[in-house]
Formats: C-alpha cells, structure tokens, sequence
C-alpha cells in the first residue's frame, strides 16, 4: 500500500551534533580559542531550534527560513563560547555548517535499499537549499525534497504533513512518515499517515530527555534506517 516514505532529517538521517561540534572546533582553534567546547556548543545551538519555530507556529512570527532561525541563534551564543570575534563572513560560514552535516553510518545504504521500491523524500523543517546542498554533498539519495520553504510552515504543524500528502497526489495511507521523534510521528498520524520510528537515542548527547524508545504503536519500529529498510522488504544491495 505505501507509495512513499518521507523522513525527517535532522537527527534522524543526519548526525548534526557530531557535525556541528567537529566543525564549529576546528573554526574556534584557528581563531585561538583552544579550550572550545564543540558538542556543548552544538547542543546550546540546538537550543534555540525549537523555541524558534515555535514563535513563528504560534503566530507571533512571520514564517522565515530555518537558515534565519540558526543564524539568529548563532549570534546569541557566540560570546558565551568566546566567539564574539567571529566576522560577518565568518558568521555565515558556520551557520551554513547546517548544510554540511553527515549522514549517520547506517543511512545512506539504507535509504538506497528504500529507494530501489518506494519514492523517497525528506519532510523536514529544513530550507530548500540547506535540503539540496546537505543531500549533494553527502550523496543522500532523495527522489525529491519536501522543505519547511515549500508549506511555509514548519512540523508539527498540520499544514506540513497535509501538503506533503496533497502534492504526492496519493492517499494518507499510502504515505509513510520515518523519524526518530515520536512527537513528530504522532503529528503524522493524526493526519492518517503511516508511521516508522528510527531509534536514535544519542542524538542530543547528554541533553537527551526523550526519544529513547518508541512510544506508541507505530506502523513500524526500527533500530536504524536499514532496520527499516528490511522491514518494508527491500532487498540488499550487496
């Protein structure tokens, strides 16, 4: 019955802490800052992530692009982590680091397994571009992109997860939602979409509060994107 299975990406494809930490490091040792402290440094620019998607949600903001929101954040925590040098094009360099974040180990074959039989796309409160740069860089092997750009919108928010559903031209059930937060699965179900979760437990480090296990009674639980892609049959390559 599936047609599709969309993912989130931060987190679940993507490792962004171990990426945000090693990048934002080697920039602070260049700049003598030798003490710098990456992952706590990843994890403060999380921080920010929900709180302002949230202000924008709930109708105090107008929409603007996640690239905004990191940027925003970005010049907050700079002074804290003895950054407050850092100069206009070097500001913007690193937020762009959110473009260059690696896939976990497990999900590039995977999504390549899942798309030999499905279509394949993020559904992500990433931008377009950040989407396309970050899936050119580390060969993600996206049919298309489904970015927070194109619903003006970001999850958990109905509209994202209607409009996903309205553009595939398929039915709620024949589309799949695969992430590894359960509040986001939760968001998908609610609007008759199919569900897999992908346990990440170290995502957020030593921030991590939930998101350990699933939740609920997903359509699928899986361990890694490959997990998933064995579960939804299709074949190794290899």
């Amino acid at each position: 019955m599936i047609k599709a299975v969309l993912f989130d990406t931060f987190g679940t494809i993507v490792d962004w802490r171990s990426s945000i930490a090693k990048e934002s490091k080697e920039l602070a040792r260049s700049k003598g800052v030798n003490d710098f402290d990456g992952d706590a440094f990843a994890r403060a620019w999380r921080a920010g992530y929900a709180p302002g998607m949230a202000r924008v949600t709930a109708g105090k903001e107008a929409f603007v692009s996640i690239d905004f929101i990191h940027r925003q954040r970005l010049d907050e925590i700079l002074p804290e982590f003895g950054l407050a040098m850092l100069d206009e094009d070097e500001r913007t360099h690193l937020t762009l680091a959110w473009h260059r974040l690696d896939p976990w180990p497990d999900s590039l074959p995977g999504l390549t397994r899942i798309k030999s039989k499905f279509m394949i796309s993020p559904l992500s409160n990433g931008s377009l571009m950040l989407l396309a740069t970050m899936a050119k860089r580390a060969g993600i092997p996206w049919d298309f992109i489904f970015s927070s750009d194109m619903h003006r919108a970001f999850k958990r928010d109905p509209a994202v997860y209607q409009n996903a559903i309205r553009l595939l031209h398929l039915e709620p059930e024949q589309v799949m939602m695969a992430a590894a937060h359960n509040d986001d699965l939760a968001a998908a179900r609610n609007e008759g979409i199919q569900t897999a979760y992908i346990n990440r437990p170290t995502e957020y480090g030593i921030d991590q509060r939930v998101d350990f296990a699933a939740t609920s009674d997903w359509t699928i639980i899986a361990d890694s994107v490959e997990d998933l892609a064995d579960q939804l049959g299709c074949p190794r390559m290899y």
